[in-house]
């Protein structure tokens, strides 16, 4: 779970990150409050744009089992873990 929160994080926070890095190379400074003015709701507006094409990619993309999954079992004192068929 704290996977797909921190990979949502991340998404949603490159264009802040990238339009930092924009403002650097502007010799601009990004930590002051008047750079960003203006700019926060569509960084916003890109971030989540960027977070839901992400998870859709990864829904799409993402493999896919088939078979039936066989829960994780006692086979002769051995613990099996959990597979697909």
């Amino acid at each position: 779970m704290s996977r797909a929160v921190f990979e949502a994080l991340v998404l949603f926070l490159s264009p802040f990150f990238l339009f930092g890095i924009y403002l650097f190379l502007r010799r601009r400074s990004p930590f002051t409050r008047e750079a960003w003015d203006g700019h926060v709701p569509w960084l916003v507006i890109a971030g989540l744009a960027v977070a839901i094409v992400g998870f859709v990619i990864a829904g799409l993309t993402a493999e896919r089992n088939a078979g039936a999954y066989v829960p994780s079992h006692l086979e002769d004192g051995k613990l099996v873990p959990g597979h697909f068929q």
